[in-house]
């Protein structure tokens, strides 16, 4: 699907291909159970344990079924968050997901990249459908859903299952139709 990893430059941000020399910055993303609280992955322990999550982003690219980016500030080269489509299906649909460094909350960071990869998968994959399922709870980000537009559509009951419990999800959805650009 993809001759190369298209990176995307916002304002204030770049969103990057993810690789192994950013192991340490990943860490220091999901070591935190502030960020991995509402996220199906359990806090990792050290750098190494961020690979395996960098090598699941790069194969999924690779077969053309999701992309994730990393996100960093213009004047830096360090990764504070992530942030892409999940899964897939060009002309049809997609599912988000972002995450972002504790120390970096609240600043419009997410919001901004959020836009860049909206218009993105609008755009540049022709989607027709983007999807967000947040889990009950994190009021953060069901506030951010409906900043960008997103519509919710629902609950899905126990949804998702990790960690050996059942999690309530929240649908949202936002059409191509209805964003104003």
């Amino acid at each position: 699907m993809f001759s190369r990893f298209p990176t995307i430059r916002t304002p204030h941000l770049e969103l990057v291909q993810i690789t192994d020399a950013h192991a340490e910055d990943l860490y220091k993303l999901f070591g935190d159970q502030n960020v991995t609280r509402y996220y199906n992955l359990v806090p990792l322990a050290c750098p190494d344990d961020s690979l395996p999550l960098i090598h699941h982003f790069r194969k999924r690219f690779e077969a053309g079924a999701a992309i994730r980016w990393g996100i960093r500030l213009n004047e830096s080269d360090r990764i504070i968050g992530t942030v892409g489509f999940n899964n897939f299906t060009p002309k049809h649909r997609a599912n988000i997901g972002y995450d972002l460094q504790y120390a970096y909350w609240n600043r419009g960071i997410a919001t901004e990249a959020l836009h860049a990869i909206i218009s993105y998968g609008f755009h540049a994959l022709n989607i027709n459908r983007i999807e967000a399922e947040v889990m009950e709870g994190n009021e953060p980000s069901m506030h951010l859903m409906h900043k960008l537009g997103f519509k919710q559509e629902g609950v899905l009951r126990q949804w998702m299952y990790w960690n050996e419990q059942h999690y309530d999800m929240v649908m949202y959805s936002l059409l191509k139709a209805e964003r104003n650009e």
